[in-house]
């Protein structure tokens, strides 16, 4: 990061984490600037890659995917090519909407979401399992979900900036 945040640029991430639709007005009176520096912050939030991008959250069950999964995969061997040939082919299907690089007893963890267990099974089968460096694999299908958020602890300071313990940023 090639500058120092402040209690107000924490501030605006973690309001902006919690309604990224607020609007610059609404976003200045919750941190007590004016429009104009309130903006000005959040531009430079976001051409300084802190903020990455604003997104809808969609609920997948109406939308028919009703099978969430986590699947942990183990390569063949763990050379550059194994490695960068899984994670290509991971990218390139719809249905993984995440995969993580892991240590432990397997090399990645994905999950995946499809329309119902047929679905899961031609995934399975017809695009995960095809991919050559895969060894073994291990699904754990998700029954509930006790606790989803995209939302980071931002209000937290930087141990950096701040080296006594972390306490927590004022509104």
């Amino acid at each position: 990061m090639s500058f120092k945040l402040d209690d107000i640029d924490y501030n605006i991430l973690h309001i902006l984490q919690e309604d990224g639709n607020i609007t610059n007005l609404e976003l200045s009176k919750k941190v007590s600037l004016s429009p104009g520096p309130t903006l000005e912050r959040v531009k430079k939030l976001e051409q300084q890659g802190v903020i990455r991008g604003y997104y809808a959250e969609i609920d997948p069950s109406k939308i028919g995917l009703g099978i969430e999964a986590i699947i942990e995969i183990a390569l063949t061997h763990q050379a550059k090519d194994a490695i960068n040939k899984f994670k290509i082919a991971a990218g390139e299907i719809e249905e993984i909407t995440e995969c993580y690089q892991v240590t432990g007893n397997v090399d990645f963890v994905v999950k995946a979401i499809v329309k119902d267990i047929p679905a899961y099974e031609k995934l399975i089968t017809e695009k995960i399992g095809k991919i050559d460096v895969i060894s073994n694999m291990r699904t754990r299908v998700i029954l509930a979900t006790t606790k989803k958020s995209k939302v980071l602890p931002v209000r937290y300071k930087n141990p950096k900036e701040n080296p006594q313990s972390p306490t927590l940023n004022p509104r």
